[in-house]
């Protein structure tokens, strides 16, 4: 059949839009006066074709080397990609872009937009079987009818849709020979603002990932909403090390910037990972007004940037330092403000935020100083549901908060009976606004469980995030998530909070996952990652017993297992965060080999029966 007169399918969720104008701009236009952001992004080219819109970063003899891109050059590489992208492709086809390289993603994106495409970012190849289901799982719930790689990468995507046993699917290189030489004119394509822009798929931390609808709506609230809660301006610079195909990366680094009419900076994550000073260095380098990352990243800087580094950087022009995409630490905030102020970071500097890919990226978030984002409670509450201050003497916890809703409602709701709950109680946070997605693609069981739901005696219209926390005077203090929950003796126990104990009893201590499994009673399970490369001198029983007596100590815990195991065995999703689900499905069948483990007969049967099913 002629891919360009095929019908393009339509999920039924799509119809369950909420068309409403915008409360910042008549009839839901962007501050611009565009509706979409194909519009904007190509009236910024025209505007300013010579101004930089990317600064790429590529690692070279231990340097990062830059290369620059107009906007007016990429502009007019989306147009060529574009053009060539129509041969394969009718308008609504998904396309994955799966890319390593900064500079082919950006192009691969906008030309998906140019061309009526919906662009589906996935994280590239990267030789785990999990991940090749992953991406197998993407292109089969999209129905991808093309993916946009480079040549250097395109046989590596081949087999893994060989594999997955989608071989029929068209592999284009963006750099390739045919996009290269072609010489077909570009047929301007105008979406509306309820055109699906892109598919975000969801981390898949505690389920299978779901294709998030972003329209191009939503994509433009967004981003006013990030503007207005971060305080950014037309022409920064901004970027960092976050990958693209995560919507932190994408929405809040790449398209944030564009957006703006101003810079994005790109390094790789691979570049951050192996050197943490590079992500300060190039804040520091090129004068980024805004840059982010999730909290463990934050903490790595503390943990690994040397004095000589430190002495060698000016962060003075870094005005938002963005925190978000996992649970955030207030012991974090407080070390990276500290470690990094001789270097001209600002104190209020730091921005603690929420969001979720189903609301695009941002909904709640501001700078603040690590002193005023932190708050004690007391520990015995907090397992009722409840913030209240510590009793003198009292066990406590020290929350960070996430800032105030940033162009949504926010409210905290109880996901039994769905009325919504005081302030200082914890339930289930509810999200309503134009950031927010129209569902799931193609999933409309998934849509109807998440998506416009009414408040008991409430409003209509909010997402179910799934996560939990409380609101203080408006701010929100994210507390969890409702799937993670460990249930012991009668008490709601963050995993969370396990883990960051577990990982202070040693400086040997990397990554860890905690979580509940079943028996006569609820028992909690924690694996500990050792960072050591040498363990011929190291007591692992030792190890394993203070995590044993912290965690009773100061949880009232007994935990039923505890395993030393190897760096790596943390299963993480591409965004970062930690698949516990996925690790206590593979702690039950016995799939994981530890360096060493204390472990109750209760479990030891259970793992065994694991085994042999």
């Amino acid at each position: 059949m002629d891919r360009q007169a095929r019908r393009v399918p339509q999920p039924g969720h799509l119809d369950r839009a909420v068309k409403r104008d915008s409360p910042h701009t008549e009839g839901g236009g962007d501050v611009t006066g565009h509706r979409t952001f194909t519009e904007h992004i190509q009236a910024q080219a025209a505007k300013t074709p010579d101004r930089e819109a990317l600064i790429l970063l590529t690692e070279r003899e231990g340097r990062l080397v830059p290369r620059t891109v107009t906007y007016g050059e990429l502009d007019r590489a989306a147009r060529a990609l574009a053009a060539v992208l129509r041969r394969h492709t009718a308008v609504g086809d998904r396309v994955l872009i799966a890319h390593r390289a900064n500079g082919p993603f950006a192009t691969a994106f906008l030309a998906c937009l140019y061309a009526g495409a919906v662009a589906v970012p996935v994280a590239p190849p990267g030789g785990h079987g999990h991940h090749d289901e992953r991406i197998g799982g993407i292109v089969k719930n999209a129905a991808a009818a093309c993916v946009l790689t480079t040549l250097d990468e395109a046989p590596e995507v081949s087999r893994l849709l060989a594999r997955t046993g989608h071989g029929d699917v068209v592999c284009l290189p963006v750099d390739g020979q045919a996009v290269r030489e072609s010489a077909e004119p570009w047929e301007p394509y105008t979406p509306t603002e309820d055109t699906v822009a892109y598919l975000q798929y969801t981390s898949g931390s505690t389920r299978a990932p779901h294709g998030v609808v972003v329209t191009h709506r939503s994509l433009l609230a967004n981003q006013r909403a990030i503007s207005e809660a971060l305080g950014t301006r037309p022409g920064v610079r901004t970027g960092g090390w976050l990958p693209l195909h995560h919507d932190m990366g994408l929405a809040g680094q790449l398209l944030h910037a564009l957006w703006l009419g101003g810079t994005s900076v790109l390094m790789s994550p691979a570049a951050f990972v192996k050197r943490p000073a590079n992500w300060l260095e190039t804040v520091s380098r090129y004068r980024l007004t805004v840059s982010g990352a999730p909290d463990f990243a934050y903490e790595m800087c503390v943990r690994r940037i040397n004095d000589t580094q430190l002495a060698g950087l000016d962060l003075s022009g870094w005005e938002t330092a963005v925190n978000g995409g996992e649970p955030i630490s207030p012991t974090t905030l407080s070390a990276f403000a500290k470690r990094f102020a001789p270097a001209g970071l600002r104190p209020g500097a730091l921005a603690p935020c929420y969001g979720l890919a189903e609301a695009t990226l941002l909904v709640t978030g501001a700078r603040t100083a690590p002193e005023a984002a932190s708050r004690t409670v007391d520990a015995g509450a907090l397992e009722a549901g409840v913030l209240a201050a510590p009793a003198p003497g009292a066990p406590a916890r020290v929350l960070a908060h996430c800032g105030p809703a940033a162009g949504t409602e926010v409210r905290v709701v109880d996901p039994v009976t769905h009325r919504e709950l005081p302030d200082n109680t914890v339930g289930e946070i509810w999200v309503r606004g134009e950031s927010v997605g129209p569902g799931y693609w193609a999933r409309p069981a998934e849509t109807a469980a998440s998506f416009g739901h009414r408040i008991d005696g409430g409003g209509a219209g909010y997402l179910r995030t799934g996560d939990l926390g409380a609101l203080d005077g408006g701010l929100l203090h994210v507390t969890g998530r409702l799937k993670d929950m460990i249930v012991f003796a009668g008490r709601n126990l963050y995993p969370q909070d396990l883990e960051r104990t577990a990982q202070q009893v040693s400086s040997l201590f990397g990554a860890a996952t905690a979580f509940s499994v079943p028996g006569s009673r609820e028992r909690v399970v924690l694996l500990q990652e050792l960072r050591a490369r040498s363990r011929h001198d190291i007591d692992l029983a030792a190890l394993s017993d203070a995590v044993r007596q912290r965690l009773s100590e100061e949880y009232d815990v007994s935990a039923a297992a505890v395993l030393l195991v190897r760096p790596g065995t943390v299963r993480r999703t591409t965004s970062g965060k930690v698949e516990r689900a996925a690790m206590r499905r593979l702690f039950l069948r016995g799939e994981i080999t530890p360096l060493h483990q204390r472990m109750e007969p209760e479990i030891e049967l259970l793992v065994a029966a694991g085994r042999q099913r």
